[in-house]
């Protein structure tokens, strides 16, 4: 049984090269990131023995020490040469920089928006349950605020590869047979499996945007990850996906505007380190969601047949021409930026409407601020918290616990680790 409350890492790219086919390593390159050569690390008269524990507290904590201390000395030089840097980019929206919030601002914003209900948060959640004959997918969504206000959604999906038609049995055991071959392993991924990683990534990442967009009566729209992720950019490897996708996220962008989405893993290191040379309070805005899916949209394979309406704005596009104007009409409005709260808090990445960047920064700022170790939205945890709740694995397990053992198989069907003890 999977828990999750997001589609993946906010900016997740799965369709890299495969092992074989990707770059390769050469033993420069393995020296330069790791400090040694490959052979001495494959050597085990290197490798310590369990009870050394010892040499492994006083090898982590130096590791710890020199990787910090090398790092803070950059900071000021990412400040004094990398921020004047941000305005002249080619490709940096206009309102790019780096800016302060100061602590009447922020005051302002709890007052006027946060504690009074101006802002909604909506996170998700996920669980699998995977076994042979059945895969169950329970996704829930959560909506909420700070006046008490929430609101709950949830879909379940049934998964079967052999659902008997009266047919030929012989047949319907050989597709049987081909159906799983495709499949991934159980509680597993797999690039083969588009219908899992659309059931389990997709839809979801498309319920949060759409009640975002559709059952929210906040001002603002508070989301968790990027606006337009991976799983919405592709479709999941289903055309009508990208489509329906890509429409709630056109109008959030386009009608609405007044949003901020908030990253918990973005894989952009060369933001994430902008955001370490920032003091508290303050935020820098750097380029455009158009900059960060450009790759994704290049390299993508956008051909099929739709079963839904791709007329934009009246015009009959093609799955590729869609995803090209989105990209150069849609997600070009959108910026990408970094903040940090407080001292004690990593960097965070956020995307907001450029209309409206400053604010919404400001908006994530004040609410993070909550949360001083974290630096991190206290409402999309508020948010995460009520969906882990409401949809945690007792709402799933417990019911399919039940329904196995009353047919006498109560754990045939479990796999090695979903009954393992500790």
């Amino acid at each position: 049984m999977e828990l999750g409350n997001e589609s993946g890492p906010d900016d997740y790219d799965p369709m890299g090269e495969a092992v074989s086919g990707g770059p390769h390593v050469t033993a420069e390159d393995y020296r330069a990131s790791f400090g040694e050569d490959l052979l001495r690390t494959l050597d085990l008269d290197t490798w310590l023995t369990g009870e050394d524990l010892s040499q492994v507290y006083h090898r982590l904590a130096g590791e710890v020490r020199q990787a910090v201390q090398q790092e803070e000395r950059l900071l000021d030089v990412v400040r004094q040469e990398i921020f004047p840097r941000i305005t002249r980019r080619p490709s940096a929206p206009p309102c790019a920089g780096v800016y302060t919030v100061d602590l009447p601002e922020i005051e302002k914003i709890h007052r006027g928006l946060l504690f009074n209900g101006g802002v909604e948060a909506c996170d998700g959640t996920r669980l699998v349950h995977d076994t042979l004959p059945l895969t169950i997918l329970q996704i829930g969504i959560t909506l909420v605020s700070y006046q008490g206000n929430q609101g709950t959604w949830s879909q379940r999906l049934f998964r079967r590869d052999l659902r008997m038609s009266g047919g030929d049995p012989v047949d319907e055991m050989l597709e049987l047979l081909v159906r799983r071959n495709q499949r991934s392993g159980l509680n597993q991924t797999s690039p083969r499996d588009q219908l899992s990683e659309l059931a389990q990534r997709g839809i979801m990442a498309y319920a949060e945007r759409a009640i975002l967009l559709r059952r929210s009566s906040a001002v603002w729209r508070m989301g968790h990850g990027s606006p337009a992720p991976y799983e919405l950019i592709t479709g999941s490897g289903s055309m009508d996906l990208m489509i329906e996708g890509t429409k709630i996220i056109r109008a959030l962008v386009e009608e609405h505007q007044k949003f901020v989405f908030v990253a918990s893993e973005p894989r952009d290191r060369v933001l994430l380190t902008i955001g370490q040379a920032l003091r508290p309070l303050e935020f820098a805005i750097v380029g455009t969601l158009a900059e960060q899916i450009a790759e994704i949209v290049e390299r993508g394979h956008y051909r099929g047949e739709l079963s839904v309406d791709h007329r934009w704005d009246g015009e009959e596009l093609t799955p590729e021409e869609w995803i090209r104007r989105f990209r150069d009409r849609v997600a070009s409005q959108v910026v990408v930026g970094v903040y940090r709260a407080t001292k004690m808090a990593p960097p965070q990445v956020f995307y907001a409407h450029a209309e409206h960047a400053e604010l919404a920064a400001a908006i994530a700022l004040a609410d993070s601020i909550l949360q001083e170790h974290r630096g991190f939205p206290l409402l999309i945890d508020l948010a995460h918290g009520v969906g882990a709740s409401v949809f945690g694995q007792d709402t799933l397990r417990g019911p399919v616990a039940v329904a196995y053992a009353d047919l006498g198989v109560p754990w045939r069907y479990e796999t090695e680790r979903t009954s393992r003890i500790g």
